[in-house]
């Protein structure tokens, strides 16, 4: 049966729930108070943008849709570099070497329209993004808008259509701010005032973006953040106005968290010195690489030839260094990594077909930042030291906002401590149009009075080789794994 007339999904790139307060988000807090608030929901791992939306998209954790990182080693499609999800070039060589998306599984997208719903995006986040929340939006028959221009967009006529109307697309400036009000206009005066579609999405780039780049608790962050939150109450403003506005279910979610960064431990740089000849995402070509080592604060190793033999010695070199927080290898075991102190990457969602022969974790902490902000890590590069930076197991940086209000709301209303995550979006969607979710999908609809009720089952699991141990704490619901926080001990 279905729940609501119309669904609108807002989604602010990495936003930390402890950072929706009165002062920062006065709309975001309001809608929270007289709403349902998974206060716990989570990402997945990694923590990363395109691997979170391509979570979002299709209900399921990397095992399942085979992202597996922002940028990853993939012989399939290329031997020639490592594949960056961020540009639609690459996602166009997968696509062509794949005969298909690079998702596996199937979408929300893919679900709407087999069913004859419409869907439509506004997006100012990357091109990858925008690609992985509905990659079949053209064949879908379904509207895409990106703020980067046509071709991050697979329905460029939205585009030029936007153009045609509201102008040329804005400056690229940090923060967001020009960016900000363009797609909110699209959003409120087009998609939601006329096109009218049974779910639209808008995907506000911030404040992910100055987290990264002026620091998580500035004066320009805070001015950013303040910016989006009047977007998001003019979003609100036009629900109202439209006619069955009290029929519309308002989902508010974020793809992760941030934690700032301390220091810079140039993880492939280190390989190379030990003889591992180590590509970075940015080598086009690899050469003669060994091996393929991405970065952030957390990454993948990958041998080129295989060598499971040096893969091995490099992950007892890791277990050595201070500044590794965690080492995950393959294993048929669900805990227990290939290398004797490693966890397996079946614990962590990343079991698919596609999984590295390693993936390391630098160390993070509670600590607190210059800002007061809990969550300190180091990073291999990327950001200026200081900015924020996500991939990992931090709580901080798993810890997403997730609120169900509007006709979502059903009655209940507070904070929930009840498991649920960016997973579960997709069946929530489809709950609220009474339709059924894909069979690849692990998430649940929210909508189940049981599961707005269901007390957390936590459980932790530790490794250990020689002087390194890690531990990962997790949630369970019905089979499915939520990471909480996962680190070094001692």
């Amino acid at each position: 049966m279905q729940k609501a007339a119309r669904i609108v999904v807002v989604v602010f790139d990495g936003l930390r729930p402890d950072m929706v307060t009165p002062d920062r988000m006065p709309n975001l807090f309001g809608f929270a108070q007289d709403n349902l608030w998974f206060r716990e929901a989570r990402s997945v791992f990694p923590s990363m943008t395109r691997v979170a939306t391509s979570s979002i998209s299709t209900g399921a954790p990397p095992a399942v849709h085979g992202v597996v990182g922002n940028s990853f080693y993939y012989p399939a499609v290329t031997t020639g570099h490592i594949l960056d999800t961020s540009l639609m070039a690459d996602l166009t060589l997968a696509e062509s070497a794949l005969g298909g998306s690079l998702l596996c599984g199937e979408t929300l997208g893919d679900r709407l329209a087999f069913h004859g719903k419409s869907f439509a995006v506004v997006h100012s986040g990357a091109a990858g993004s925008c690609y992985a929340i509905n990659p079949r939006a053209a064949a879908n028959g379904h509207w895409t808008f990106s703020v980067l221009g046509r071709d991050a967009s697979r329905t460029p006529e939205a585009v030029d259509e936007m153009v045609a109307r509201f102008g040329p697309l804005p400056p690229r400036n940090l923060p967001r701010f020009e960016e900000t009000e363009y797609v909110t206009r699209v959003f409120t005066e087009h998609v939601l005032a006329e096109m009218d579609p049974d779910v639209a999405l808008i995907w506000f780039n911030e404040p992910d973006t100055s987290f990264h780049y002026k620091f998580l608790g500035s004066v320009e962050t805070n001015a950013v953040m303040r910016a989006v939150d009047i977007a998001f109450g003019r979003i609100l403003e036009a629900i109202a106005a439209r006619s069955g506005g009290e029929e519309t279910a308002i989902i508010v979610a974020s793809d992760h968290g941030q934690i700032s960064s301390s220091g810079v431990a140039d993880i492939a740089a280190l390989l190379t010195e030990e003889g591992h000849a180590a590509a970075r995402p940015a080598d086009r070509p690899i050469a003669d690489a060994r091996i393929t080592v991405t970065g952030g604060n957390m990454g993948e190793i990958r041998m080129v030839d295989g060598d499971l033999d040096r893969r091995d010695r490099i992950a007892r070199w890791l277990m050595e260094r201070d500044e590794i927080g965690m080492v995950f290898t393959p294993s048929e075991d669900p805990v227990h990594g290939a290398v004797p102190g490693t966890l397996s990457l079946a614990l962590a969602g990343m079991d698919h077909a596609r999984q590295p022969e390693l993936v390391y974790v630098l160390r993070s902490g509670a600590e607190a930042d210059p800002y007061g902000l809990p969550g300190l890590g180091l990073i291999t590069g990327g950001v200026p030291v200081g900015g924020g930076m996500h991939g990992g197991l931090n709580r901080h940086e798993l810890n997403t906002v997730l609120m169900l209000g509007g006709a979502a709301r059903a009655g209940a209303s507070g904070i929930t401590d009840s498991p649920a995550g960016i997973v579960d979006i997709a069946p929530t969607v489809l709950d609220l149009l009474g339709l059924a979710p894909a069979s690849s999908m692990r998430g649940a609809s929210l909508m189940h009075p049981e599961l707005r009720r269901a007390a957390p089952l936590y459980e932790a699991f530790q490794t250990r080789n020689g002087a390194f141990r890690q531990q990962l704490q997790v949630v369970r619901r019905n089979g499915h794994l939520f990471p909480m926080h996962g680190g070094r001990l001692g």
